[in-house]
């Protein structure tokens, strides 16, 4: 099992423990922000499975249907997880409203009490494993469900000063106030995540520092005359390359390809973490301007 996949099973089953122990305090206390918090707990333990789906989905190889491989259904986790977020932190939000219209009175705050720390520091110690795994695996994935249980430190973190305030004064409507902020604070945290996975879905180029390592690259070669039709994108742990060189016309195709692959082997060095898939059509003269009337042989252009 890669290390990836281990981590969505690590986070499911915390995911799972703490949504046994808040759901059930928060139904019994009858806390808004308990329960929010359980709610949240619930969505996190189904978006972790669907996690280790998309991984080992992602992870296959191409095949003669998926001729690009599965690398994009990580993107559309982001995506999924993103909008599962939105719509707790819509549920969250009513449950607040409710409660200040309903005058419902939370009950079992000592209980409450000592299961939010317990979920606090059982969620940091997450946190931290989901970011050691994110930075050895550059997975997207990873990196939302990282994102995803850091915004959960704050919650419960609130949660547990809105219970010290209620159980010291007494004033549920600090429990109303803490319950709506964090549903608010929710369906902002999945905005980033429904933003990066669309871009990735929408073929977004490779960062501008990566594009520019790649001119370089292409560049510094001798026997290059130009080049034209860069494009790349990235899809789980692929990045794609594409990209017509340039080359004298009377050059052989054997020491064009043995220059093609240089180029390629260097690009690859780029990020070692990453699978690199690159096309690079190679032309005997600039063939960019594909409207042009001229005839192709004039095009030809020999240096020295």
């Amino acid at each position: 099992m890669t290390l990836q996949k281990k981590a969505t099973v690590v986070s499911s089953s915390v995911a799972a423990f703490l949504t046994l122990i808040k759901f059930t305090i928060g139904i019994l206390s009858g806390s808004v922000a308990v329960l929010a918090s359980a709610v949240d707990s619930i969505l996190d333990m189904f978006v972790s499975l669907f996690n280790y789906y998309a991984i080992n989905n992602s992870e296959k190889p191409a095949d003669e249907v998926f001729n690009y491989g599965r690398g994009k259904i990580e993107a559309l986790a982001s995506v999924i997880e993103g909008v599962i977020i939105t719509m707790s932190g819509l549920f969250l939000l009513y449950t607040a409203i409710k409660k200040y219209y309903t005058h419902e009175v939370s009950s079992y705050l000592s209980v409450s009490l000592l299961i939010m720390i317990i979920s606090l520091i059982v969620t940091i110690a997450l946190v931290i494993y989901l970011n050691k795994v994110a930075k050895k695996t550059n997975n997207m994935v990873i990196k939302a469900d990282a994102l995803h249980y850091k915004t959960d430190v704050w919650v419960n973190g609130a949660v547990l000063f809105s219970i010290i305030i209620v159980y010291f004064t007494g004033y549920e409507i600090v429990d109303i106030i803490i319950g709506a902020a964090i549903s608010v604070f929710i369906i902002y945290s999945a905005y980033e995540l429904i933003q990066e996975g669309v871009l990735v879905l929408l073929d977004r180029a490779l960062d501008d520092e990566i594009s520019k390592k790649i001119i370089d690259i292409i560049e510094t070669q001798d026997k290059v005359n130009d080049y034209h039709f860069l494009k790349t994108r990235g899809a789980g742990n692929n990045n794609f390359v594409d990209v017509h060189i340039v080359f004298d016309c009377v050059i052989t195709l054997f020491e064009a390809h043995k220059i093609a692959d240089i180029i390629e082997d260097q690009i690859k060095e780029i990020d070692d973490q990453k699978d690199w898939i690159i096309t690079i059509h190679m032309d005997p003269y600039d063939d960019s301007d594909i409207n042009s009337d001229n005839n192709n042989e004039e095009n030809c252009i020999i240096t020295s």
